[in-house]
């Protein structure tokens, strides 16, 4: 247990609010995050996300505990066949849907794949919520950062996480949302002034290489979007940085790196012992004031 931190919350102890951000299957590192406030006995009075951190988010905020997140990642999108599985059980009811509008690479409806793969404990609806939680989406037209903070969960979820030319937009309010780590890829500044104590989750990552290889692609599409989501942190922290942001090593992994699951689990084992470290001294530090 790390020094000056108790494994239990006072009442008298400082609140703690939490931002978990976007990064595809690098945010699979959430985990670790989560494993540790429940081992500590910490309830973040509010919780934010952004993409893969939103649904992350969402099951912290449903009472859902560390492990048993661990454990549903593993027994899902960490293994192919239960991933087809669960594609299988959501395939339009004919070819006509499925091509309607002729058939192109990113229009996997997310609105209709994600609940097949979410824990069965995270509500329909932000109301059925154990915990507060602001999910960020990107208004496309709006050319601006939409929060959504009540209604329908999985509609919020699904457009959070609609990554460009991956997944379909999807309509809110009828407005076209997407990838909520476009405009805030991690959310610590909706929390500002809502608990003592703010940590940040950064998952996004950068361009992992010798420097030289010539990338492809894809990975070209992907690396610039990440190269323009740091920038956005960068400019963020300089504003109003949290108390606490922590970034597990996550360069080598792809967005879509989901079949390595238990990898990214392994490799980024070390933010546990990195957060409990961190509390202590922001809890300690704040006790004194």
């Amino acid at each position: 247990m790390t020094q000056g931190l108790e494994t239990s919350k006072k009442p008298a102890d400082p609140t703690v609010a939490i931002a978990f951000g976007g990064g595809g299957a690098r945010g699979l590192a959430h985990i670790h995050v989560i494993e540790a406030l429940d081992e500590l006995g910490i309830r973040p009075t509010v919780i934010a996300g952004s993409s893969i951190g939103a649904i992350m988010g969402a099951a912290m905020a449903a009472s859902i505990s560390g492990a048993e997140i661990r454990e549903h990642t593993l027994a899902t999108v960490g293994r192919r066949k239960e991933i087809v599985n669960r594609l299988w059980s959501v395939r339009p009811a004919s070819f006509k849907q499925a091509v309607v509008g002729g058939f192109r690479f990113g229009q996997f409806n997310l609105e209709r794949i994600l609940p097949a793969f979410l824990p069965p404990a995270i509500p329909k609806e932000f109301a059925g919520l154990a915990i507060p939680l602001q999910v960020t989406a990107t208004d496309y037209y709006g050319q601006s950062e939409h929060v959504c903070k009540s209604g329908d969960l999985h509609q919020a979820l699904a457009a959070s996480a609609a990554i460009p030319a991956m997944f379909m937009p999807v309509r809110i309010g009828g407005r076209v949302m997407i990838d909520g780590g476009i405009c805030n890829p991690v959310p610590f500044d909706l929390l500002k002034g809502l608990a003592d104590i703010v940590i940040a989750v950064d998952v996004v990552g950068g361009p992992d290489g010798d420097g030289e290889t010539m990338p492809s692609r894809i990975d070209s599409l992907f690396g610039a979007s990440q190269l323009m989501m740091q920038s956005i942190i960068a400019m963020k922290m300089k504003a109003h940085p949290p108390d606490i942001l922590l970034r597990p090593e996550v360069n080598r992994f792809r967005v879509m790196d989901f079949l390595r699951a238990q990898e990214v689990l392994t490799a980024t084992a070390a933010v546990k012992d990195q957060l409990k470290t961190a509390l202590g001294h922001a809890i300690e530090a704040r006790m004194k004031l």
